[in-house]
């Protein structure tokens, strides 16, 4: 195989491959990147097996054929390599060689045909959908996944499809994050899938505005369609809770507050928390909000934001990071937050919408 390529066409399909490829690996060649070059076109391939990436760069001419080659080594390669030249790849036997300009390397190949590939044909469910928008459904649930929680279905975001809907969905047990969009799905009843976390960290990185995606769904895999470019992942084997459980259907308290301003008094507030739990003190009296935290040191931070509240004296325990998480996730000028009791869970959403929103279950302090 032999080729010649700007090197600005091959540095970002690379740099998407690169992400999904993992450093260390059991099997030499999964830390390889598969490429091909056919028909005028070339393609490249990387996987962890859990997750594959296949991009194509079309009109590329050359002699064609196959190998693998480090990933990382040859995405450096290309970073490293002047701006506007040209990069030629060539193979022989088990070596490969990049040149540019006066620049040469000689990079070790492992066989193309050992190339480890995710099998998926059928699909269950197929929809298109705008990139941006899948794009923002991630962005405004995905912080709410679990991490090597050994409740296994929590470290990942379900994508649930009905008629006429997309909605995400993340928790890690202790907060909740849901957003929805309409979409005509062509699904007959609920489909539910759990899309791991690290395909949807990657899946966020290939997601463009102005760009429709083809969503295609299996029980064992789901795979989004680019322009360019192809992400498949397996899914999460398990049942994800019902979310809709822990959704309080009404709150006896809902303030309209400015988000910004209940942002910056939360992150004051949380110099001063314990380092390990992180609980901040919400008291609500009429006409006053009064956020307080101290630690195991004695210290202690208060401070208050005028609100329009008439009932009676509220005190409920929260974790300020998951608070701040929320807050910076809704864009909107204002933020509807409902609260109830110390025993319920406190809510956040944009006024007047509840497509997007966040549950935040209260502490013991």
């Amino acid at each position: 195989m032999k080729f010649n390529i700007e090197r600005e066409r091959l540095i970002r399909p690379l740099s998407q491959i690169a992400g999904v490829v993992e450093r260390r690996q059991t099997l030499p060649i999964l830390g390889n990147v598969y490429i091909r070059l056919g028909d005028g076109s070339l393609t490249l391939i990387g996987t962890d097996l859990e997750t594959e990436v296949t991009a194509r760069i079309d009109g590329v001419d050359g002699e064609p054929g196959e190998c693998t080659v480090g990933a990382r080594k040859l995405y450096d390669i290309c970073r490293a390599v002047p701006e506007d030249t040209d990069i030629e790849v060539n193979t022989k036997d088990e070596k490969t060689f990049v040149r540019s300009r006066k620049s040469r390397f000689t990079l070790q190949s492992l066989p193309a045909a050992e190339f480890p590939r995710l099998e998926a044909e059928e699909w269950d469910t197929e929809f298109e959908i705008g990139q941006e928008d899948l794009k923002i459904l991630l962005e405004k649930t995905a912080f709410a996944m679990a991490q090597q929680d050994v409740r296994y279905y929590l470290n990942g975001c379900l994508l649930e499809c009905t008629p006429d809907a997309v909605r995400t969905v993340a928790t890690d047990g202790h907060r909740l994050a849901k957003s929805e969009i309409s979409a005509k799905t062509g699904v007959d009843e609920v489909s539910q899938s759990i899309l791991p976390r690290k395909a949807v960290m990657e899946l966020m990185r290939f997601l463009q505005e102005e760009q429709t995606a083809r969503v295609q769904i299996n029980p064992n895999h789901a795979r989004v369609n680019g322009s360019g470019w192809v992400f498949t992942s397996k899914l999460i084997d398990g049942r994800f809770p019902d979310y809709q459980k822990v959704i309080p259907d009404s709150l006896a308290t809902h303030l309209i507050v400015d988000r910004v301003t209940i942002q910056e008094v939360l992150s004051r507030i949380s110099i001063l928390t314990n380092e390990k739990f992180r609980g901040v003190r919400i008291n609500l009296k009429p006409g006053v909000m009064t956020v307080s935290a101290n630690n195991p040191e004695q210290e202690e931070a208060v401070d208050e934001l005028p609100v329009e509240y008439e009932g009676q004296e509220v005190e409920i325990g929260f974790n300020v990071g998951y608070l701040i998480d929320a807050l910076k996730a809704i864009e909107n000028k204002e933020v509807d937050i409902g609260l109830e009791d110390p025993n319920s869970s406190c809510t956040l959403h944009p006024p007047g919408d509840t497509s997007t929103l966040y549950l935040v279950m209260p502490m013991r302090l």
